[in-house]
């Protein structure tokens, strides 16, 4: 059985391959309804954690801590990463790995996922954002197999969604020649924006940008501070909310937000839900909007920043030789159907919104076309990132960046060779020392800017003696005696899913070791997910690129 799965921040989606068809997976949820996603939430009391529907059912019953929204912490974490949750510290991997599992035990006897029996391996094409670094990408890769999944590939969400797009107006378009779509996709969690050339059976990715902290969770808190301030209730007493009363009282906003519709005029909060005795509060959905407003207006300065790249790129040669045009803003995801998100996008951009019939689950269906190998499309995507290293310079007196790969190359398609590159110099220090970083921009300087995701260090023993040292943190790093210099060569593979592998080379003393590379071996404090980062505002971006 093949599938496509988007691990949303709020939602986990699922679609199935069915002859041509890719039906939306439906759950059993706990009170006997129906649903057509699973709740990616983890809940924690004393030494017991439930995941899914068992962790939703538990949020009625006192003394569990309720987790929601944990692909938000992906954004921070490495393969060594532990996460706080109430009284236990758990890895990263761990949690995600066994959220996972729920998810297969839930697809194979609690949903209509026609399985044969309970052993039939599942294949999945995954969907990560497309501003994912690659930290999140392994870790998410890393989980399904861990849990039994047979993972097919990964697929930048918004990429995904553009297939869904192409596929559903195949006919439509059949002979009309290449066009161009911009995918508008709002998350739960995150927001992504990918330009994407569509062929009749091929979709090229031009070029991607992303917020990895806005999305549909944001819009629940403005409306929870909006509901608390209305009610008169102080910071000292917000202060004292559990997380427990935190995780109820975004519930009931999340589901406000999602029963508006575009001729609402008040929607009701009912604080009680929190903690008893709290009030319920009316407010105007204008009120509301007027708050959103600001997180929408930074999406579209994302879509600015996007356009503005992929022209900058194109030059106008490409544009006198007819570069497709754009044809549709295509919009997905669960949060863009707050009412607000149309009317800004209709505001800038006219008649050319469309907004995807399946906004929750194009992504899936997406995911789901890219797995059947039967549908034939072809997928070029690209890296969303620069990634490279840090080097000496002026015999040590500076440090440059390397790019090893560059934002905008193209990824092989999965079956295909990866995409390498390769260093060569003559190494004069016992120790090499590498220390790897990807960004999301670089300035004219060609210094790392924009959002920064920091690799641990790499260490490599060019002195034959020390080979067999286990811990190369603890050996100072010095120059080699006598002037003698090593060969050295650094070559790098990365994979269709956008995971990087180096093999380093002494080729003087005929050694080499590979390492996968990802934070593996950060000695951080665990992560507190009711401090988790929202979404900065313009200027503040801005200013920590200059920085």
């Amino acid at each position: 059985m093949r599938l496509g799965i988007d691990l949303g921040t709020t939602r986990v989606v699922t679609a199935y391959v069915d002859r041509g068809n890719y039906p939306v997976v439906v759950f059993d949820a706990p009170d006997g309804a129906s649903s057509d996603w699973f709740p990616p939430l983890i809940a924690v009391r004393d030494e017991e954690r439930l995941y899914g529907w068992d962790a939703w059912r538990a949020q009625q019953e006192p003394g569990w801590t309720i987790l929601r929204s944990v692909k938000r912490l992906l954004e921070e974490a490495g393969p060594e990463t532990r996460i706080q949750v109430g009284g236990q510290v758990v890895p990263m991997q761990q949690l995600l790995t066994e959220l996972v599992r729920s998810l297969r035990d839930h697809l194979l006897a609690g949903s209509n996922l026609p399985v044969a029996s309970k052993s039939e391996p599942l294949e999945v094409m995954l969907g990560v954002p497309a501003n994912a670094h690659s930290n999140q990408r392994f870790l998410t890769v890393e989980a399904f197999r861990q849990a039994g999944f047979q993972v097919l590939g990964l697929l930048n969400e918004p990429s995904a969604a553009s297939i869904e797009f192409g596929h559903r107006n195949r006919k439509a378009r059949s002979g009309a020649g290449s066009s161009r779509i911009l995918v508008y996709d709002l998350g739960g969690g995150t927001f992504d924006a990918s330009l994407v050339d569509i062929g009749e059976m091929s979709h090229a990715v031009v070029a991607s940008e992303g917020i990895g902290t806005l999305g549909g969770d944001d819009f629940d808190e403005v409306l929870a501070d909006l509901a608390l301030e209305t009610a008169g209730i102080g910071e000292e007493e917000r202060h004292s909310l559990t997380q427990a009363e935190m995780f109820r009282l975004h519930e009931e906003c999340r589901q406000k937000k999602e029963a508006l519709h575009p001729n609402t005029r008040r929607l009701a909060v009912d604080l009680g839900a929190a903690r008893e005795g709290w009030p319920e509060v009316s407010l105007t959905t204008e009120a509301f909007y007027e708050r959103c407003r600001p997180l929408i207006q930074e999406t579209l300065h994302a879509v600015e920043d996007l356009l503005g790249s992929a022209i900058g790129r194109a030059g106008e040669e490409s544009a006198r030789q007819g570069e497709p045009r754009l044809e549709a803003l295509y919009v997905t995801g669960g949060a863009s159907e707050l009412p607000l998100v149309s009317r800004v996008l209709r505001e800038e951009f006219g008649g050319r919104v469309k907004r995807s019939a399946y906004t929750r689950s194009a992504t899936a269906i997406g995911l789901a076309i890219q797995a059947d190998a039967q549908a034939g499309y072809h997928l070029s995507e690209k890296f969303t990132r620069y990634f490279g290293v840090w080097r000496e310079a002026e015999g040590g007196r500076s440090v440059i960046f390397d790019p090893l790969f560059v934002k905008g190359t193209s990824l092989p398609v999965p079956g295909d060779p990866p995409v390498e590159r390769s260093r060569s110099y003559a190494a004069v220090h016992n120790v090499g020392h590498y220390r790897y970083l990807e960004c999301s921009h670089l300035t004219d300087e060609g210094r790392p800017a924009g959002d920064l995701t920091v690799w641990d260090d790499i260490r490599f023993p060019f002195d034959a003696s020390l080979r067999s040292e286990k811990e190369l943190k603890s050996v100072e790093v010095a120059r080699l005696g006598d002037g003698t210099m090593v060969e050295a060569e650094e070559r790098y593979s990365c994979d269709s899913g956008g995971g990087v592998t180096v093999t380093i080379s002494s080729l003087t003393g005929g050694y080499d070791r590979s390492y996968r590379l990802g934070r593996w071996s950060a000695e951080e404090a665990p992560i507190v997910p009711a401090k988790r980062k929202t979404a900065k505002p313009r200027a503040a971006r801005k200013k920590t690129e200059s920085e």
